[in-house]
């Protein structure tokens, strides 16, 4: 049990909010950290700090006269590069820069989000682990790093080892398992 609050205590909590803190940023971080399954703080602040970066650049870019060749040419590489990375989901202009390039944007293209999307697993969580165990790879190379970035090229040649259990079983599910690939 609790006691009553005296009169200055209570005068004294009405002017604070215990639910959102300043410095919690109205827990933004924390958010996209459980939704996008990021164990690492480290990875969260790098997301955060290349978005800035970029917005950065966006906006020295916009400073520069309009018919200026430089600046046509560095804003076409910007969009074209951040479309490929698949940040960005089409090619925009470079002021609609500030509110598309995000952390949430940088976060979707982790492989464990593009596992799910892909319907290599159902949940987030469950891809870190398999990723984490080695039963992921791109291309020839085996990716055990969940914050692998994945672009959109890059999406077309993941796939599980070619000694994971979870293939063979795939495989066995469809009636494509070969006995060749038993020896």
């Amino acid at each position: 049990m609790v006691r009553k609050l005296k009169h200055h205590e209570h005068k004294l909590l009405k002017k604070v909010n215990f639910l959102e803190w300043k410095d919690d940023k109205g827990h933004r971080e924390a958010d996209v950290m459980r939704r996008y399954h990021i164990q690492n703080r480290e990875d969260y602040n790098k997301y955060n700090k290349i978005c800035g970066q970029i917005r950065q650049l966006a906006h020295k870019l916009s400073q520069l006269p309009a018919d200026d060749v430089v600046r046509t040419k560095h804003e076409s590489l910007l969009l074209d590069k951040l479309f490929n990375m698949g940040i960005l989901a089409s090619r925009l202009k470079i002021s609609e820069l500030e509110n598309k390039v995000t952390v949430s944007a940088m976060c979707r293209r982790r492989l464990p989000v593009i596992m799910t999307r892909l319907k290599m697993s159902e949940t987030i969580s469950g891809a870190v682990k398999l990723i984490e165990q080695g039963h992921v790879r791109i291309g020839p190379e085996v990716i055990t790093d969940p914050a692998y970035l994945v672009t959109r090229n890059m999406e077309d040649y993941l796939t599980w080892v070619d000694s994971s259990k979870i293939k063979k079983s795939i495989l066995k599910y469809r009636n494509e398992l070969d006995d060749f690939d038993l020896l």
